[in-house]
C-alpha cells in the first residue's frame, strides 16, 4: 500500500558548491507561496548586511534573524564570532520549539558544528525532543557532519564544478548576494 505520509523533513543542503542557501530559499519562496509560516536564521553572515535575500524577505513579511559577526576566516575575535553562534543557536531553539512556523531555516548553520562551537551530538538530540513533527527545517552550509546527514531526511551535496572567481570574477549582485 503506497500511503502520502505527511511529515516535517530536516533537509540538509552541503558541499562545496554554490547554491546551498539558494535552493534553501527557493523552498522559502515556494512555501510562502503556500501560505506556510516562515522563519530563517542566518548564521555566520554579519548582522549588518542587506544582502537580496534580506530585503526581499522584509517585503513578504518573512522573520528574518542574521545572527554572525562576518565569515569566520576574517575573524578579528574567534570568542566573539563563537558568542554569535551561540546566540543565533539560541535563537533557533526558541522558533523552532515556538510552534509558529511552517518552515525553519538555519542558513549556514553547518560551520557551527563543523568548527566546534556546538556539539552536533547535542544539536541533534535537541531537535529529536524539540522539533515539532510537521514543521519542516532546512539546515545549510559546507561539511555538514556525518551525523546531522545521518539525521536527515533528505541531503544535497552541492557539486563545485566551475565557478566565475576562477576567472578572477567577483560576486555579482542577484547572483551571490
Amino acid at each position: 500500500m503506497n500511503r502520502k505520509v505527511k511529515k516535517g523533513l530536516v533537509i540538509v543542503n552541503t558541499g562545496n558548491g554554490k547554491g546551498k542557501s539558494t535552493s534553501a530559499f527557493g523552498i522559502l519562496l515556494r512555501a510562502w507561496g503556500r501560505g506556510f509560516r516562515i522563519c530563517v536564521v542566518q548564521f555566520i553572515k554579519a548582522e549588518t548586511g542587506q544582502w537580496g535575500e534580506i530585503k526581499a524577505a522584509k517585503k513578504l513579511g518573512i522573520d528574518w534573524f542574521t545572527t554572525g559577526d562576518g565569515f569566520t576566516w576574517t575573524s578579528k575575535d574567534m570568542d566573539e564570532t563563537i558568542a554569535h553562534a551561540i546566540n543565533g543557536w539560541e535563537i533557533a531553539k526558541e522558533k523552532i520549539a515556538s510552534r509558529n512556523y511552517d518552515v525553519i531555516i538555519l542558513d549556514e548553520f553547518t560551520y557551527t558544528l563543523h568548527y566546534g562551537w556546538l556539539n552536533t551530538d547535542q544539536v541533534i538530540e535537541w531537535l529529536k525532543a524539540n522539533k515539532p513533527e510537521d514543521s519542516h527545517l532546512i539546515i545549510t552550509g559546507r561539511d555538514a557532519p556525518p551525523a546531522l546527514i545521518e539525521y536527515a531526511d533528505l541531503v544535497t551535496e552541492m557539486l563545485e564544478v566551475k565557478h566565475p572567481y576562477q576567472k578572477g570574477i567577483q560576486a555579482q549582485p542577484g547572483i551571490e548576494f
